[in-house]
């Protein structure tokens, strides 16, 4: 069996959940979480091994719109942008509760870097009609040609 190891992005705006998805992912808390912005403010990475393939899961600080005026929000937006050229996957992690400005930053800048991109829809629990769930992601697949497009619930580790 030959073996692979593959680098994934987790990349969003602030507070869609992208630690809070790398702890579910890993099984363990390694990466802080909290309803705070800012949070994150350096790449952290985590490994998951199944058989002979190994996950290489990086949480990036969340991305906010250029022209940023913080140098903090210009540093870790850097940080965030350079991961996205050294990866195999960008999972882009979006509050399915709401499709915000910054979101469509992050995905103009996800296409930028030509990498293939899973939606990842977060807080489906927070959705109160479930009915629209569907129609919102068909909508989401018109916006880019996504991998795959999975609604979660990181927080209460389940998917819809």
């Amino acid at each position: 069996m030959s073996s692979y190891c593959g680098y994934i992005a987790l990349v969003g705006r602030p507070n869609v959940g992208k630690s809070t998805l790398l702890n579910c992912i890993l099984e363990q808390k390694i990466s802080i979480t909290s309803k705070k912005p800012q949070t994150t403010r350096h790449s952290i990475l985590g490994i998951r091994t199944e058989g002979a393939h190994q996950f290489v899961y990086v949480d990036t600080p969340g991305i906010h719109q250029s022209g940023s005026k913080k140098a903090m929000n210009r540093l870790m937006n850097k940080t965030a942008l350079s991961v996205l050229r050294d990866v195999d996957v960008a999972a882009f992690v979006v509050d399915g509760t709401h499709w915000e400005e910054e979101d469509e930053y992050v995905l103009s800048l996800i296409k930028q870097a030509n990498v293939p991109c899973i939606l990842v829809v977060n807080k489906v629990d927070k959705i109160d009609d479930k009915a629209q769930l569907l129609p919102w992601m068909e909508q989401m697949s018109q916006k880019h040609e996504f991998v795959a497009i999975i609604p979660i619930s990181a927080k209460n580790r389940r998917t819809s």
